[in-house]
């Protein structure tokens, strides 16, 4: 195993967006068992240490790899097209609207089916761009317009915790 390796080389898959989580996961417990410092301890210090770099480098992959949203942004700046979300928030004007329109609904929301109507349409909505996504990364090879999509996608994901957060509160 190679250090410097991309995720994707680490795991042996194919360097693409579409991915089948069940294998991701059944990989990561292969690596892991693989890397376990315990395997190494008849091989000394410096050899558990070095299994142990292995598994924080493994798990930190599959922390990426096991979801969409952090695996379209690790792909993109593989691809020189980085999401830099701290310091570019550009996003296009009708997902600007759509943003404002969700902020009122939940700032208006008077009751648990009020929430759980704007809790669906937010997670069409990311269905909806995940998808975008794929096809941007997989078939377009458009990262410069995938980030774009993983701006969005970010946004939905705060969005939706503040949408769970809301119902919460609302049932306690």
């Amino acid at each position: 195993m190679n250090l410097q390796s991309s995720d994707f080389e680490l795991f042996g898959l194919t360097s693409r967006f579409g991915q089948d989580r069940a294998v991701i996961d059944a990989r990561w417990k292969d690596l892991q068992r693989e890397a376990h410092p315990d395997r190494f301890s008849a091989q000394g210090g410096v050899a558990q240490r070095l299994a142990m770099q292995w598994s924080v480098r493994i798990n930190e992959a599959y922390q990426r790899l096991k979801d969409p949203l952090k695996r379209a942004a690790y792909l993109c700046e593989l691809h020189g097209e980085p999401v830099n979300a701290e310091n570019n928030t550009a996003m296009a004007p009708d997902f600007l609207l759509q943003q404002m329109q969700w902020r009122e609904q939940l700032d208006e929301a008077r009751d648990a089916a009020e929430l759980d109507q704007l809790r669906s349409e937010v997670l069409s909505a990311r269905r909806d761009l995940l998808q975008q996504c794929e096809q941007m990364i997989d078939q377009q090879q458009d990262y410069k317009e995938a980030v774009q999509g993983v701006r969005c996608l970010m946004f939905i994901e705060r969005f939706a915790s503040d949408v769970e957060a809301r119902m919460d509160r609302m049932e306690t």
